[in-house]
């Protein structure tokens, strides 16, 4: 039963972002249809296979190595702060961002992970039926985050037409960046925050082909990412300083949403008898229950879906990993999944600065277009999360 439902559920949300379309007419068919093969085919590997099995295990391996590394230095000048055994979220969860920060730095400035981007941006190019601009930015955005990738961008960004910035947002909503996968690990098992991740990369372009599509022409396919030249120790000194901003903005959100979320539990509670929470559940459940999530646990798992949304993901994972609720290993893997992604509330803010710090007019062109980025992005989490309903 759950395939029909999930089938039906695959068909509502592209019917989501058909309706919000700008261009119906040159909605491009063909390539859509072959990344939603390519998103069956990879999710399938990556979760039901021996080769996805391995894949996935040395992933975490290498994430745990790294994460230990990373509390040598935070042990070093926090360690004194906690009892043993014990830690906090933002020592034990946040501060090792700075760490692996620093590791993109160093492939940064050796070059190693330019090359990349632009080699993966180029093949997926081929199949995603958009420029080789907006596969180099998807895939720049997983590497290096949100924000950062525009930095990579600001000699084209004044010449990028809004249709195309549009997609470029989308893409960086839709991903999360390399330097809190880590952390994610910690509170959710490393296949569903992998699968996610390669997942959402096709789906950002299936969603944004249908909500925005376009056609660039050859001369305008350009990618110039051309940076100051920096010594290795200004590069890595950058990243650092970068990695820790993060780690702070990020517990800063924190402390203010899940405040700001407990006080709304609370007046609700006292008003009508129901937190804010169980109200989004309801409001979700249904979405919920379209991705294959059975219809007993989608409320709880809808709520948990909005809390997401209207915090951020670090709020929703931690509430998926201390709840006492008993949902079945197939939902808290597609609960899992969903919450895999920068689509919330918080990310107009940060993308629209972030390009607005750059360039003024564009800046205020993404802020404009805020709520259809994250409209578009949420239809990403859902068709990612439908998707592995089907193959899990």
């Amino acid at each position: 039963m759950h395939y029909i439902i999930g089938i039906i559920g695959l068909f509502v949300f592209l019917f989501l972002a058909w309706v919000m379309s700008s261009d119906k007419k040159n909605i491009k068919i063909k390539p859509i249809i072959t990344m939603l093969v390519i998103q069956v085919v990879l999710g399938f590997i990556l979760l039901n296979t021996f080769v996805g099995t391995f894949i996935v295990g040395h992933i975490a391996r290498v994430f745990e190595k790294l994460l230990g590394f990373a509390a040598e230095g935070v042990n070093f000048v926090f360690g004194g702060l906690v009892n043993v055994e014990e830690s906090t979220f933002f020592i034990g969860v946040l501060l090792p961002i700075i760490f692996i920060s620093a590791l993109i730095g160093i492939l940064q400035y050796m070059r190693i992970l330019p090359a990349f981007m632009k080699g993966i941006g180029f093949i997926l190019s081929k199949v995603n039926g958009m420029g080789k601009l907006e596969s180099y930015n998807a895939v720049a955005s997983a590497m290096i985050g949100q924000s950062e990738v525009f930095i990579t961008l600001k000699n084209q960004l004044a010449h990028i037409s809004n249709q195309r910035l549009y997609t470029l947002c989308a893409s960086a909503m839709s991903t999360v960046s390399m330097a809190i996968v880590g952390s994610y690990m910690t509170l959710i098992k490393p296949e569903y925050v992998v699968t996610a991740i390669v997942l959402n990369l096709f789906g950002g372009f299936i969603i944004a082909s249908i909500i925005n599509p376009y056609t660039v022409r050859e001369e305008e396919d350009l990618i110039d990412t051309k940076e100051k030249k920096q010594s290795f120790f200004e590069v890595l000194g950058e990243y650092i300083l970068d990695g820790f901003k993060v780690a702070v903005i990020v517990g800063a959100m924190l402390i203010g949403f899940v405040a700001i979320i407990a006080m709304i539990n609370g007046i609700f509670d006292a008003l009508f008898g129901v937190t804010f929470q169980q109200v989004l559940g309801y409001v979700f459940a249904p979405l919920a229950f379209m991705t294959g999530i059975p219809w007993s646990e989608s409320v709880n798992a809808g709520s948990i879906m909005a809390t997401k949304i209207v915090t951020n993901e670090f709020v929703a994972m931690g509430e998926l990993a201390g709840t006492t609720i008993d949902f079945s290993e197939r939902t808290t893997a597609l609960i899992s999944v969903f919450l895999v992604s920068f689509a919330n509330f918080s990310s107009i803010g940060i993308i629209s600065g972030a390009v607005k710090g750059l360039n003024d007019e564009k800046g205020n062109v993404v802020a404009k277009f805020g709520l259809k980025l994250l409209y578009g992005a949420t239809l990403v989490s859902f068709l990612t999360t439908a998707i592995v309903g089907l193959i899990y």
